[in-house]
């Protein structure tokens, strides 16, 4: 299978040009041959070759050379990517030392042997695309960063309350300081904590996110601390913590209230020391990370319960971010609406969607537990249901007027839907007041109040 390439062949001989593409044709899809150096300008402007093969003397009786460097300078000026190769039945070492000087690949002597010129022009083609795969990784690097560093990236919203958080992040991003990030479930920590990472000066570093609720207890020294090839049964390699891999940069442990009490006190132990060591090693790391937690859990109430360390609070949270709930935050509902509405126009390809200003209104009535992530679903949600151009209240499928099992909650208001609810929930889990908070979708300092508010 010939391989997808372009290649020009540069020489005043039309015996040699032949012969030339004759032989590369049957390994490359592009292969174009000029015999008069007058075209390479043209050539040159209206393709961008990966490899040139030029002879080196264009003048009957020059054996100079200067022809086949004036020419290859012509090439390297116009893309200093393309790769040269130079043919000369006059080989001599001053020649081919000031051609690799001026960026020729390979200087090969007439005769040529078939299989060594097609062999450097193979090594002459991958080195070029290398090279412009590694341009094209930069420039995707660049530009995703760009895009990352845009100041508050994917936070959206105009709201007093989501203004306070853009004010909180701009002084905490330049310090070095631990940030505990607190709030419901949904209402974007992850989004923050990379806000803060991309204001950083540890912007252009690794950003590693790890939910401490899904790494089990036996596994979670090796997942955050790594561990030596032998350290236990099925440790068949060394292997790097998070801890480690996130050097120079920001770790970000979500859901860190998840966490049991001795996990507790072997993630402070890192954190005090700002050293990991590897299970199954006496060796020791540096650590240089910026710390991040968040949790959706009441974590003085935890304390006060003796279901958190003290010592780890006061390490973690140095500044405090609280996100608020999006029911305090309508203001930002039509944003977040129409920002998600558009990505899932193009993802469904139904172009022509919009919201009408009374389904709008709709949805900023609505109390949103589940908050910006709920409005995300049942923004998807609406766009695959709806048959016409605009959304309806009912695409939605909002939750508000569930009936109980009994089927005598047609006549509650929102109180008694919502002291049912936490009641049930309560009665569900046996009184975990956790387990209740997580089925409701609410921190459990969120269900306490609630609780005081209906007398429960």
């Amino acid at each position: 299978m010939k391989q997808k390439a372009k290649i020009l062949i540069l020489d005043d001989d039309n015996y040699v040009l032949l012969s030339l593409r004759i032989l590369i044709e049957q390994h490359y899809t592009d292969v174009r041959g000029i015999n008069n150096p007058a075209q390479l300008e043209t050539a040159l402007q209206e393709n961008d070759f990966d490899v040139v093969v030029l002879d080196m003397n264009f003048m009957a009786g020059d054996t100079s050379g200067r022809d086949g460097l004036k020419y290859l300078r012509q090439i390297k000026e116009a893309n200093p990517k393309t790769s040269v190769l130079l043919l000369t039945a006059y080989a001599e070492i001053d020649l081919a030392v000031e051609a690799m000087r001026l960026g020729a690949f390979d200087f090969l002597v007439k005769p040529w042997e078939n299989e060594k010129l097609l062999a450097s022009i193979k090594t002459a083609f991958e080195l070029n695309a290398s090279a412009r795969k590694i341009e094209q990784l930069e420039s995707g690097k660049s530009v995703l960063l760009q895009e990352l560093n845009a100041p508050f990236h994917n936070i959206i919203g105009d709201s007093p309350a989501i203004k306070q958080v853009f004010r909180q992040i701009d002084k905490v991003a330049k310090t070095k300081a631990n940030v505990l990030i607190t709030g419901e479930n949904g209402t974007g920590k992850e989004l923050v904590a990379r806000a803060i990472h991309n204001a950083s000066d540890r912007a252009s570093e690794i950003f590693l996110n790890v939910d401490m609720g899904a790494i089990s207890e036996s596994l979670f020294e090796s997942e955050l601390f790594g561990h030596k090839k032998g350290a236990f049964t099925d440790a068949r390699n060394d292997r790097m913590g998070k801890f480690e891999a996130a050097n120079g940069g920001t770790l970000f442990l979500d859901e860190i209230g998840n966490l049991s009490l001795p996990l507790q006190a072997k993630l402070l132990r890192v954190i005090q020391e700002q050293k990991v060591t590897r299970v199954g090693e006496n060796k020791s790391t540096d650590l240089d990370i910026r710390l991040i937690c968040a949790t959706n859990a009441q974590l003085e109430d935890m304390v006060k319960a003796e279901e958190f360390r003290q010592d780890l609070l006061f390490r973690i949270n140095t500044i405090e971010i609280q996100l608020p709930p999006l029911r305090e935050r309508t203001e930002d509902i039509p944003l977040l609406a129409n920002h998600f509405l558009e990505s899932y126009k193009q993802k469904y390809k139904k172009t022509g969607l919009y919201v009408p200003d009374y389904v709008i209104n709709r949805l900023i009535k609505y109390d949103w537990p589940g908050n910006i992530r709920e409005l995300q679903h049942a923004i998807e949600r609406a766009v695959i249901m709806c048959d016409g151009k605009q959304l309806q209240v009912s695409d939605f499928n909002l939750k508000e007027t569930n009936e109980a099992e009994s089927g005598t909650l047609n006549s509650f208001n929102l109180d008694d839907l919502e002291k049912w609810a936490i009641e049930s929930a309560i009665k569900k889990h046996q009184g975990n007041i956790s387990h209740a908070a997580q089925e409701l979708g609410l921190s459990r300092g969120a269900l306490y109040r609630r609780m005081e508010k209906h007398g429960i």
